[in-house]
């Protein structure tokens, strides 16, 4: 079904064929390995797409007409259901800076592998993820951790956050860095879950 939408005109060849109903599939995109350059594309084929707060700064920068304070946030964005983004927005409002930030989210969406791959859990249940990974983001590495079905996420809040976005119910987390670092820490895990696409068993 065609997605109707009066005020998205798109710019690119794969927001018109979302918009006329040609690709209704999210994998579709990926599978063709087409870059999502539109966050309306997203919007279009994951109506049910959620985003959180995962970070508020305040950035200054001095220029000829004095100081001038923006804010900058980051964002996770994601489905619950395989698929999963991180976002950064800047602005001197809050509201357009996550804005910014939840459609730089939409546009960085990658597929989540997902799996049984703890030896002594092996339900067959995409519960948790295939196998480990690391990701890595400035300072910080993040490994993930397969974990037996019913463990739950054991690792910090934002680690938490963002593998319930991507879909994962039980994982261990194993960070190092400056973990203190939001954007870094973050940005690590999502990397990590990325490569659950890179990696081959």
């Amino acid at each position: 079904m065609a997605y109707k939408e009066t005020q998205w005109i798109p710019r690119t060849t794969l927001g018109k064929q979302v918009l006329e109903g040609k690709i209704t599939s999210i994998r579709d995109v990926f599978e063709q390995n087409v870059p999502i350059k539109e966050p309306e594309i997203v919007d279009a084929l994951i109506p049910e797409i959620k985003n959180e707060v995962l970070d508020v700064n305040i950035v200054q920068k001095q220029t000829d007409a004095g100081e001038i304070t923006k804010f900058k946030i980051g964002v996770v964005v994601g489905n619950g259901d395989g698929f999963i983004g991180i976002g950064i927005g800047k602005s001197k409002q809050m509201r357009f800076a996550i804005d910014k930030a939840v459609a730089d989210g939409k546009l960085n969406l990658t597929p989540v592998k997902r799996g049984c791959g703890n030896w002594g859990c092996q339900c067959g249940n995409p519960h948790s993820l295939p196998y480990t990974v690391t990701g890595k983001s400035g300072s910080v590495t993040v490994t993930l951790i397969p974990a037996p079905k019913g463990i739950g996420l054991v690792g910090a809040a934002v680690a938490k956050t963002i593998l319930t976005f991507a879909g994962i119910k039980d994982a261990w987390v194993v960070s190092r860095g400056e973990t203190r670092t939001t954007i870094n820490f973050a940005g690590a895990v999502y990397e990590a879950l990325k490569n659950t696409y890179r990696y081959k068993r």
